[in-house]
């Protein structure tokens, strides 16, 4: 029999691919995400990680793990709800950017819906700074977003990288302006693909702008040009340009949750109750 506490662990390391950072969501010492993940791997008797100094990843049998703990997490919060007999009741206002919208977290959404049916749930689609401007002015109560690696702000649900993408027929002209498709400002990838190019010194120019997903992918795959995206979403039809293709690295991007700071706000138990399925679901969001 598999522990609850310790396929929670697990999933919060496998997500983050960091035992500090999983720590950090739990809200429990590295030593105790350590001594979990310890005793899970004996009682499977498998290795579930591969971890030096410098990197956590999964092994085959834990990926195997992977879908297991999530079937075992969600069947466990179905019990506790029915058992408990309580039900969570009122307005929850959920933001999150186009990108994730494209993935799976429809299919998040309806199980918390077909779970927590009293709940009014309103769904905002727009930029992650937009987005965090509505939660800071009370207009949201939770919201997913990208947001730096440095930035300390938000429950973290996975780590990922931003990568230049494209058509795969798509040839770039090392001598001439990098031709790019961006979201308008203030957008993180936008933002970050600018910074980057600027500091390297390479010469651009802005062939398509567009406040939907859809645009610049239909643009990308067109030829027009390369976009800046996550890495974990990158959306079918587009690939990943090659580290041969001179472009500057554009780092690294954390996926976080940001909760609204209304202190007597009702959303406050549907907001969390949403936040733990985004947050047991994080790898499904991901190509």
């Amino acid at each position: 029999m598999f522990e609850p506490v310790q396929l929670r662990t697990f999933l919060a390391v496998a997500q983050t691919l960091s035992f500090t950072q999983a720590a950090v969501r739990l809200g429990v010492r590295q030593s105790t995400v350590s001594q979990q993940v310890r005793r899970l791997e004996a009682a499977a008797g498998r290795q579930l990680f591969t971890r030096d100094t410098h990197s956590v990843r999964l092994t085959e049998d834990g990926e195997a793990m992977l879908g297991f703990a999530r079937t075992i997490l969600e069947a466990n919060e179905r019990a506790v709800h029915w058992f408990a007999g309580t039900r969570l009741r009122g307005r929850l206002r959920f933001g999150a950017s186009e990108d994730f919208v494209l993935t799976r977290l429809p299919e998040v959404l309806e199980g918390f819906r077909r779970e927590h049916p009293e709940v009014d749930l309103e769904l905002t689609v727009d930029l992650s700074e937009t987005l965090q401007r509505r939660l800071a002015a009370g207009r949201l109560d939770l919201v997913l977003a990208k947001r730096h690696p440095d930035e300390p702000h938000g429950r973290l649900v996975w780590r990922d990288r931003l990568v230049w993408i494209g058509g795969e027929r798509l040839h770039l002209d090392p001598h001439r302006p990098l031709p790019l498709i961006a979201f308008p400002a203030p957008a993180v990838t936008r933002a970050r693909a600018l910074e980057v190019l600027e500091r390297s010194g390479r010469a651009w120019r802005v062939v398509c702008t567009s406040g939907s997903l859809n645009g610049l992918v239909a643009a990308a795959r067109a030829g027009l040009g390369v976009m800046a995206h996550t890495l974990g979403m990158i959306p079918p039809g587009l690939v990943r340009l090659p580290p041969g293709s001179g472009l500057p690295d554009l780092g690294g991007v954390d996926v976080v949750l940001l909760h609204g700071t209304a202190p007597d706000s009702a959303a406050r138990a549907p907001a969390e109750a949403l936040a733990q399925a985004v947050l047991a679901a994080g790898d499904r969001l991901q190509a």
